[in-house]
Order: structure tokens, then sequence, then C-alpha cells
């Protein structure tokens, strides 16, 4: 990776061969090797190309370094802390903040720790994404209730600190798929009572199963198919599953891609019917 402008310079490459398909442009005057994957990783390293020494990657774009692969996209503004105020640069996301020793770490780039990057997701990014990423930090055991707990209390009164409390009060690391925090969180939002992520259900066959969301209290359960649920090899079992669940007394609801990203609130109030009928009290 290298700045076009500093290569044509040294006479290292001819317009014509920074060009050429050898090349990708990944930001403004910065250019990789075009066999390289496209992938927020080389927007990131772009993005410290062109800025100065102390610049951390921070929120979506240090999640995703975490591993958080659905936090940011190839194209996604790169979002870096950085500890005063520079001008404005296209493609990059700047917030100016002072962070403390425990906040960065340097694991071949600089990033903000996962407690520190999962306060910055709940401050800038808007709740049902922010749980998702901040869900999923849980999940694979890179930050902890108890410190994000921590981070809260010691953080408080700092700008953004209500919000920040509102969105890791929903999040849960038991939440398997964005889509799943997404949609617990929509609904938290809506007015239903918080269900329970993977709930187990211990069925009198003895199979033990762990429906999306659950309302225990009301036996109901919620089912997100994604796109594979569809498949022939996974069909039969979630039949089966649905069987199941169903002679134990348990009222299951399918929840489709299409329905949560188009058709929320007629999901939404589909599912306050099935736990009113069951005995939830408005």
């Amino acid at each position: 990776m290298f700045l076009g402008s500093e290569a044509l310079r040294r006479g290292l490459l001819t317009p014509n061969q920074l060009r050429s398909s050898a090349w990708v442009r990944v930001r403004y005057d910065v250019f990789a090797d075009a066999r390289r994957p496209l992938d927020h990783e080389l927007a990131c390293r772009a993005a410290l190309l062109r800025l100065p020494p102390g610049t951390v990657l921070s929120g979506p774009s240090a999640a995703f370094l975490h591993g958080v692969e659905h936090a940011a996209r190839y194209g996604d503004p790169v979002h870096v802390t950085v500890p005063r105020r520079i001008g404005v640069r296209r493609g990059i996301r700047v917030h100016v903040a002072t962070l403390g020793e425990g906040d960065v770490r340097t694991n071949g780039l600089p990033m903000t720790t996962p407690g520190r990057t999962a306060w910055d997701l709940a401050v800038w990014l808007d709740i049902p994404n922010a749980v998702a990423a901040i869900d999923t930090l849980l999940h694979k055991s890179l930050t902890t209730p108890d410190e994000l707990a921590t981070r809260l209390k010691n953080h408080a009164h700092d700008r953004g600190g209500r919000k920040a409390h509102h969105a890791i009060s929903l999040a849960d690391g038991r939440a398997q798929s964005p889509p799943e925090s997404r949609l617990r969180v929509g609904l938290v939002l809506a007015g239903l009572p918080p269900p329970v992520p993977q709930h187990p259900i211990r069925l009198p066959s003895g199979l033990t199963l762990h429906p999306d969301l659950a309302w225990p209290e009301y036996k109901v359960a919620v089912e997100y198919d994604g796109h594979w649920h569809g498949a022939p090899a996974h069909l039969s079992l979630d039949r089966r599953r649905l069987n199941e669940l169903q002679a134990a007394g348990w009222l299951v609801l399918h929840v489709t891609s299409d329905r949560l990203y188009r058709d929320f609130p007629a999901l939404a109030r589909q599912i306050k019917d099935a736990l009113t009928s069951r005995g939830w009290k408005r």
C-alpha cells in the first residue's frame, strides 16, 4: 500500500502504470496491490497513511478489526479518534477525544480496546446496530458485562453517557447473529417485554432446543429464518423442531429477513398479539 503521489514523485511508477489493473485505488491518493481483498481492514490501513501519528482506529472500524465482521464494510467510512481536531478527510469519520492508557491496543494497527470500542459504538451508532455489534463482542468474549458495567459507572457523566447506558443495557452475548440482535432490540423498543436469546427448552423427547428468542413465562418463541432455512437439508429439521415445540405447548412464530426490515411494525403487532393471547398484559 502506498501514496500514489509519492510513487509518481519518486519515479517508481508512471501515471499509466498507476492506472493499470495491477493496483486498486483504496482511498484518495492511496493505492494497494489489486490482489488484496477489499475489506474494511484495507480501508483502515489506507486511512492511517494519510493521518497524523497518534490516530487510533475506533468504533465500527475497531469492532471490525476485533472480529465483528458485520460492523463495517469496505466502502464504509473509517472511524478514527484523534487527540485534537484535524481537517476533514474524505471517507474518514474523525472523533476528537483523549483516550486513556487502557483504551488503546496496538495489534499491528492502533485501535481501541473491545471495552472502549463497545462504549463508542453505543454513543455513535443507532441503538439496533450498536447493540448488534456489542452483542458480538460479548459473544466472542472480547469484553464482559462486568467490564461494560464498570465503564458505564466510571463514565456515566461523559458526553453520550445516557445513550451508551441504554444501548449497553440492551446488549446480550447469547445472541448468535446480527439480525437476531436487531429483532430483539426492535421488539423491546416497540414496547414488548425483553425476550431471552437462545433460551434452553427441554422437551419430553429429551431434545433441548434453543429458539432465537423466547418469553418462557408465556411459552412464546420466535425463530429468525435466514436464507439457509429454506435449504432442503434444514427444512426437515426445522419442521421437527417446530412440531416438538408446539406439542410441548409453545407458540412459535417465524420471522423472515423481508419482514424484519420491510414490515417490522406489522411484525411487532403480531408478536404482541401472540404474547397477549398467552396472558401478557400490555
